[in-house]
């Protein structure tokens, strides 16, 4: 039996409808939303976002969970999550005379990349990790040094955890806004969750943008060998 080649223009039609790509962008910053919440978002009746929805469902580019009596709608998953990264990227360099990323400086200082930390300060991160020779930035590959596993232990990182699924203990992701890379994959997350939980930095309810604290961005800047 000949197997069939994959065809990627079923996928980018999904993406090229204008209010999907607005529903697929506003779910990049990790929250659950519910239809409503994406109708708003995507400036179309709720009718209209239902079948929206329902053809992202049914191209695996959306998952839905039901609690109680609400449906709640997220990616499938970081891979989705990086796909629309890069074409953000990528939008931005094919379109002339464009600013570089978001117009919001709320979102180019510091966002959630669907589970990862993006804009600046992720930007930041991921260098100060490579110049303490914790990461090996090969580009589009990255590699956890031992020096740098050492360190994240002593953070408080549990690496049995992470092999659970075949998810990469950490990988590079290139942030839309500063053509650069930041930290993706299990340990670009568990930064993330480490700053909320150190009480950091909170993600606003308005956009996928993170405000930190004075003190907390000096404390994520001293634990993770930040120069200012």
């Amino acid at each position: 039996m000949e197997m069939m080649e994959p065809d990627i223009s079923m996928i980018a039609g999904l993406i090229a409808d204008p209010a999907r790509s607005k529903i697929l962008t506003a779910l990049m910053g990790g929250k659950a939303l519910t239809a409503t919440e994406l109708s708003l978002e995507a400036d179309v009746t709720p009718q209209t976002t239902s079948s929206h929805l329902a053809k992202l469902l049914d191209g695996e580019l959306l998952q839905v969970r039901k609690q109680g009596r609400h449906k709640y709608f997220q990616l499938k998953g970081p891979h989705v999550a990086i796909v629309l990264e890069q074409l953000l990227v990528l939008s931005a360099i094919s379109t002339p005379k464009t600013t570089t990323g978001p117009k919001d400086p709320r979102l180019k200082h510091a966002r959630v990349c669907y589970d990862h930390l993006a804009g600046e300060l992720g930007v930041q991160l991921y260098d100060a990790l490579a110049s303490a020779d914790m990461l090996e930035d090969f580009g589009e590959l990255t590699r956890l040094t031992e020096k740098g596993k050492a360190y994240f232990v002593s953070l408080g990182v549990d690496f049995k955890q992470f092999k659970k699924n075949s998810r990469p203990v950490c990988k590079s992701c290139l942030d839309w806004s500063e053509r650069r890379n930041h930290m993706a994959g299990h340990l670009g997350n568990w930064v993330l969750n480490y700053i909320f939980e150190k009480n950091w930095a909170k993600q606003d309810l308005d956009a996928r943008s993170i405000t930190f604290t004075n003190k907390g961005l000096t404390a994520f800047k001293r634990a993770f060998l930040i120069e200012d």
